[in-house]
């Protein structure tokens, strides 16, 4: 009998031990259908964590990286055209003229077609930007211009016309299909899980422009319920790549309207504020919009970067806004950088206007595709900007 009785207490102490077990799992998952450590998902930023992150960066000045050598970001990126001898020279130029970050777009057919490849292209990219001292934003999903990306071999460019191969991500025939959103959901979750804690990412911009209806160049294409559509899988999309506890901030910036009432704002601009660690916008306007616009993002109390603008003929330039964000500490990424396959030194009305020659006044871009500046004075003006600011960062 006492030897049953000792059995019995060693089986009920082993139960007693296994329950507690389970219910203290450490975040682990219980079965194998469910995410681990789901207990650790990290929350929205605080404004004290955002403003700690911000305060270790530099005063953060670059573009918006394309090599001229790829007309999107699927040329970019995909195995037959990725160029890494192109992008060694070109962000070497940046680094020369004191630009320490840069804005990429990502595509979901990469990853659908070649996760494997394309994380080991995304690392040579990151080696080759570490060595030019730059950090990389990386964009996941972008709403403007071609509704209809196809992967594989790209296009040409048509002649004179801005940005004329350029795709969203998703397009238009996933973003009206649900039942590929799980395939999202895993492109999120694994490109922004791969690279969580690497210095060498600087964050991420979850979606680009997401309200974009892309004006003339293919409106007569874009189904009406766009925006509709677009909304909570934007939000989804928040939610996936903050479930992996990435280390680097999260963001997707507001482009137009009016942001200086929150009451007034529409709902996606004031998701996209309220989910973003850190806030971004857009402004291709004339600096005192551009000074407005920072003031009213104040509001948040987190660290702001603009990261599009710089469109000449618009007023939105160098010399006009860079001192006012150095003066503010705001980030900045102007778009384009070397003249070629994007074409972007022509302005965005050139999908209704013909141009038989390139325009008086470049649209984007700083560098000719030799590496000449566009405007010597420009790239002067950042390099003196970028190392009086970063000077005093550094003391």
């Amino acid at each position: 009998m006492k030897k049953i009785n000792f059995f019995l207490s060693i089986l009920m102490l082993c139960a007693l031990f296994a329950c507690k077990e389970s219910g203290n799992n450490d975040g682990k998952a219980l079965n194998k259908n469910e995410p681990a450590e789901t207990s650790k998902v990290r929350e929205i930023w605080t404004k004290e964590k955002a403003n700690s992150w911000y305060d270790e960066q530099p005063w953060l000045v670059g573009a918006n990286f394309n090599p001229s050598t790829a007309i999107n970001q699927l040329e970019m990126w995909q195995a037959e055209t990725f160029d890494p001898e192109t992008i060694d020279k070109e962000l070497g130029w940046a680094e020369d003229i004191g630009m320490n970050t840069m804005r990429v777009y990502l595509h979901d057919l990469l990853h659908k077609n070649d996760a494997e490849g394309l994380y080991k292209r995304m690392d040579k990219f990151l080696e080759i930007a570490d060595n030019h001292n730059m950090k990389i934003l990386f964009v996941l999903f972008d709403s403007c211009w071609d509704p209809f990306p196809k992967a594989g071999e790209q296009r040409d460019p048509k002649p004179h016309v801005h940005n004329s191969g350029w795709v969203q991500s998703p397009g238009q025939e996933v973003l009206q299909d649900s039942s590929q959103y799980g395939r999202l959901e895993k492109y999120v979750k694994e490109t922004v899980g791969e690279f969580k804690n690497d210095d060498r990412v600087l964050g991420w911009d979850i979606w680009n422009e997401p309200d974009n209806m892309t004006g003339p160049s293919y409106e007569d294409v874009e189904i009406p319920n766009k925006v509709d559509l677009v909304m909570p899988l934007l939000e989804k999309a928040f939610s996936w790549a903050r479930s992996v506890n990435p280390s680097q901030p999260l963001t997707s910036g507001v482009w137009i309207g009016d942001w200086s009432n929150p009451d007034n704002m529409e709902p996606i601009h004031k998701m996209q504020l309220e989910q973003s660690d850190i806030i971004t916008f857009h402004n291709y306007n004339k600096p005192e919009d551009f000074e407005k616009n920072i003031k009213e993002l104040q509001r948040y109390g987190k660290p702001i970067l603009c990261t599009e603008y710089m469109a000449r003929p618009n007023g939105s330039t160098f010399e006009g806004f860079l001192p006012i964000a150095k003066e503010y500490r705001v980030g900045m990424y102007n778009w384009g950088f070397v003249d070629g396959k994007t074409q972007t030194k022509y302005p965005w009305d050139s999908w209704t206007k013909t141009y038989t020659a390139e325009p008086d006044v470049w649209f984007h871009e700083v560098f000719h595709t030799d590496g000449r500046p566009y405007k010597e004075s420009e790239v002067e003006l950042i390099k003196k900007l970028t190392e009086e600011a970063n000077a005093v960062n550094s003391k």
